[in-house]
């Protein structure tokens, strides 16, 4: 790994002094892109209540969730031509607002329908803030700050899917689901206006609009938005045997031809994907990719376990999560640091080591785990997550010459939300299909006939003695559901086991990149 490669004299160019302004504009910008990450994954804990404050469905409730991840995962590349077009100012302080004024008309909805519609209005436009975040950490810091903002805005990316659920939970008990998103609102305020206050990073560049790829548009949201419907609903409706998620299937192939067409042959393509020919950049989208699995899956998995086999409330399990994102918050400066100084491919490679032996842990999971058996999994999960993130985002944007970044900081960012709905689709697929074998072994081994399992009833049923005449039937609904409980923990297993095998498998694939050099051009120098 010892191949090098020096950043694009196209980045040794001049720009506007670095100072206090830029400082708090884009700390301000980092805030916005948390409110908007955070926003992924509140409503996820508290989807009951808000069923039943707006008397929906089950299906219905569903789209909550779904409705803003399938229009975020469309505005992510688009930002790219956007800001490139009106400016970082522009889009930024549009999508903050937007965002914020989406999330007071989610708090008032009074119909499902109202709901899901807010919620794809809030996906859409808070998705600009992400990549802009991303792609103005390379534009306008020197390069010897990019240890310093490198772990600020991967700390960020990392820690508010984490604590999402946590803090949704604990703002529906305290208060109602209204908190959900009302608690967007007064800083949503105040970002938007320091931000349209402080932002001068570049300037609009309105001759992009001219011959507008509008058919590159409807095919792009046509194949990511139908794309992020068939990740979401196929292991729920038991993937081809669900006409609907046959047409969504159908929607994102037709959608996908007719996107890369117009991308490859368009002059002004909607999304530009000359950045794939960069090393660095397609070997970093691909670590993203795998980053968003460890990232998102790993964040539904531990909860799983928590709520269906220890019987957690969200509250709980929010406190036993919380190691992860200490331990991310911690280790930032030190990996910021680390990352100046050591080739950052050794990083990467220790950070899916590291989940690799995290998750290898939890696969001899049984249902006793409490708080320190998930200790050392969620530490290393937690320093692994920032020891990949940071010197990821460094490689796979950091030697991309200016007029690229934007745009490829959408890509970038779409490789991860794409990765963790493929993952979390994979995972729920995998642990159905397994509970379901280890059920039926199971209980090919609890039934009569069996000394174990009629003892283990006879006991039951001696234990649930004061219900007379019905302490039968109450033994054998409690042996049943023991049983499966014993398949979720076998099945759990079998999952962990398998993302052990994908970090692992991953690890070799860094010899790929090549390590930048620093010396030379970037913003600043």
């Amino acid at each position: 790994m010892s191949s090098a490669v020096a950043l694009p004299a196209a980045q040794a160019v001049p720009v506007r002094s670095f100072g206090a302004r830029k400082i708090i504009a884009f700390v301000a910008m980092v805030f916005g892109m948390f409110m908007a990450i955070l926003d992924i994954q509140i409503v996820s804990a508290s989807l009951a209540e808000i069923q039943a404050g707006l008397s929906a469905s089950a299906e219905e409730v569903s789209w909550v969730q779904t409705a803003y991840l399938v229009a975020e995962v469309v505005m992510i590349p688009l930002s790219g031509f956007l800001s490139r077009a009106f400016s970082t100012r522009i889009v930024f302080v549009t999508s903050a607002a937007g965002f914020t004024l989406a999330s007071l008309l989610c708090a008032t909805s009074g119909t499902i329908g109202e709901m899901i519609l807010w919620r794809a209005v809030q996906g859409f436009i808070g998705g600009g803030m992400i990549p802009t975040v991303f792609s103005s950490a390379f534009s306008i810091f020197p390069r010897d700050k990019q240890p310093i903002v490198g772990p600020v805005i991967g700390l960020v990316a990392t820690l508010a899917p984490t604590i999402g659920p946590t803090a949704g939970g604990v703002l529906t008990d305290m208060f109602s689901w209204h908190w959900l998103f009302l608690i967007n609102v007064v800083p949503g305020v105040i970002v938007s206006v320091v931000c349209w206050l402080l932002i001068d990073f570049d300037e609009p560049d309105l001759r992009l609009l001219k011959g507008f790829d509008w058919s590159g548009l409807l095919g792009m949201a046509a194949f990511l938005g139908a794309l992020e419907y068939l990740l979401e609903e196929g292991p729920l409706k038991d993937w081809f045997q669900d006409e609907k998620v046959v047409l969504a299937a159908a929607i994102s192939a037709t959608g996908a031809v007719l996107f890369f067409w117009r991308a490859l042959t368009s002059r002004n393509p909607i999304v530009d994907l000359a950045a794939f020919r960069n090393r660095n950049f397609w070997t970093g989208s691909l670590f993203s990719l795998t980053l968003g699995v460890g990232l998102y899956g790993l964040t539904y998995l531990y909860p799983v376990y928590l709520a269906r086999v220890r019987g957690y409330s969200a509250l709980m399990i929010g406190n036993t999560m919380f190691v992860t994102g200490i331990c991310s918050f911690l280790s930032a400066p030190f990996i910021g640091r680390l990352s100046a100084k050591v080739d950052p491919r050794i990083l990467i490679s220790l950070g899916f080591i590291g989940f690799a032996t995290g998750t290898w842990m939890f696969s001899d999971v049984t249902k006793d785990w409490d708080f320190y058996e998930l200790l050392v999994p969620q530490m290393l999960r937690g320093v692994s997550l920032m020891m990949c993130m940071v010197p990821i985002t460094n490689l796979a944007l950091g030697t991309l010459p200016p007029q690229q970044l934007k745009n490829a900081s959408g890509l970038f960012n779409l490789t991860r939300n794409l990765g963790g709905a493929i993952g979390l689709a994979l995972i729920n697929t995998l642990l159905n299909d397994r509970t379901d074998l280890h059920l039926q072994r199971l209980q090919e081994n609890v039934r009569w006939g069996r000394t174990a399992a009629e003892e283990a009833l006879a006991n039951l049923t001696l234990a649930y003695g004061p219900l007379g005449s019905d302490a039968s039937l109450a033994a054998t609904k409690r042996l049943g559901l023991l049983v499966r409980r014993e398949a979720i923990v076998m099945a759990l297993g079998d999952v962990f086991f398998t993302l052990t095998i994908l970090f692992v498998l991953l690890v070799p694939l860094v010899v790929l990149m090549r390590r930048p050099q620093m010396q030379g051009g970037g913003p600043g120098h």
